[in-house]
């Protein structure tokens, strides 16, 4: 009576990283310190404050799921700003669907633009790099689609070697996720490669879907959003879909607020897949939702706060663990030798949670996991206590 396909889901880092802690007791004497989770802890804008509670009458209303004309406009209007994008390029009632949270949406659009395959024929594939977030495979699964693990190691700069994959491969792909920001490793794609992808995508007709959720945490350069990339080809969106979410832009995670930006006939049938199955955004989080993507500065501000950590990070473990300053994002990936092992001693001797790299990755061909060296650090607590974090981590490392 249950869903055969669920048996193929992979289990939660997050699950996996309880069962091997939790059995293990801190150091006593210390607070401890989470690191593991990418749930940004800086204080929310008060300008969401304010406007949910002047609209707080509205959550009596049933809310559409297309979101607001207010919050539709908004997002129009932050993605032109943002990309410098053409005048039209983006229509705000065709090309916009808000989304409770983009975690729920990234999961559902594979199900949107994946043609399950028929008796004796090969699955679809969807393509996904390894580390990823689990979500994706998730999706892939569910849709009826083969996942396929690319490694993103050092040497293609933590993204999927385009090269290594072969024209029978592309011709079977429904969709290819890509993280821009990459998480964990914190780099940041660029403009040819996301040129050529897309060039790769429509040539062999599948969906790149770009989740960009990191994409206003940046160290120096603002990354290059795919929107960039589709307006320098002449403005078209086809067979591509961007997300982009207010938890990270805004230190908003519990707003549960974001949205997907595509070609009209996507995003007309997704959002109809989502009357049936998703949860629309209550109107006063619409509200609240319009008021950050029309205002920068918080923005500004916040990225200054992560940008503090960085130093501090580069000052605290130097050219020690394979340290790099990530060029997006505010995870770091450090190199421990073991990942797991150093998880287990932070915990028991300096009362640090993070997560081994191992659990956000898959062996590849060879039996290898890429993650195996790695632990990836939330630099999410405000300075102050992510530098003290720091120092106890580098200590027990």
């Amino acid at each position: 009576m249950i869903n055969s396909e669920l048996s193929h889901l992979r289990g939660s880092p997050f699950d996996a990283l309880r069962s091997l802690l939790d059995p293990l007791a801190p150091v006593p004497d210390i607070d401890p310190t989470i690191l593991t989770i990418g749930e940004p802890q800086h204080k929310p804008p008060q300008l969401m404050i304010e406007a949910l509670r002047a609209n707080e009458h509205l959550y009596g209303k049933y809310p559409p799921v297309g979101g607001t004309a207010e919050l539709r406009g908004a997002i129009t209007g932050w993605l032109s700003r943002r990309y410098e994008l053409p005048e039209g390029m983006i229509e705000a009632d065709q090309n916009i669907a808000p989304v409770n949270g983009t975690k729920e949406a990234l999961y559902m659009i594979a199900s949107v633009i994946t043609e399950r395959a028929g008796h004796n024929q090969p699955k679809p594939v969807i393509l996904l790099p390894t580390p990823y977030y689990h979500v994706y495979h998730a999706a892939a699964v569910m849709a009826g689609a083969e996942p396929i693990f690319l490694p993103a190691g050092q040497k293609s700069h933590f993204f999927p070697d385009l090269d290594a994959l072969t024209p029978e491969l592309l011709d079977r792909t429904s969709a290819f996720y890509l993280c821009n920001p990459s998480n964990p490793q914190g780099t940041v794609a660029s403009a040819d490669y996301l040129a050529e992808t897309l060039a790769l995508a429509r040539k062999h007709d599948f969906m790149l879907i770009v989740d960009e959720c990191y994409s206003e945490i940046y160290d120096k350069t603002p990354p290059t959003g795919i929107l960039e990339i589709c307006a320098k080809a002449g403005g078209a969106l086809d067979h591509v879909l961007a997300f982009h979410s207010l938890s990270k832009r805004s230190s908003a995670a519990g707003l549960r607020s974001g949205f997907c930006v595509g070609k009209s006939d996507i995003i007309k049938t997704f959002l109809n897949l989502r009357n049936f199955a998703g949860a629309a955004s209550p109107l006063p989080v619409c509200a609240a939702a319009a008021a950050l993507w029309n205002d920068d500065t918080h923005v500004t501000e916040n990225r200054s706060l992560y940008r503090e950590k960085f130093d501090m990070a580069e000052e605290i473990f130097g050219s020690n663990f394979g340290f790099y300053r990530p060029e997006g994002g505010f995870f770091l990936w450090l190199d421990v030798g073991d990942g797991v092992e150093a998880a287990k001693r932070l915990w028991t001797k300096a009362a640090v949670r993070v997560l081994p790299g191992k659990f956000l990755s898959v062996p590849g061909p060879d039996g290898v996991n890429p993650g195996d060296p790695y632990i990836r650090v939330a630099l999410v607590s405000p300075p102050e206590d992510s530098k003290e974090a720091l120092t106890r981590l580098a200590n027990s490392l």
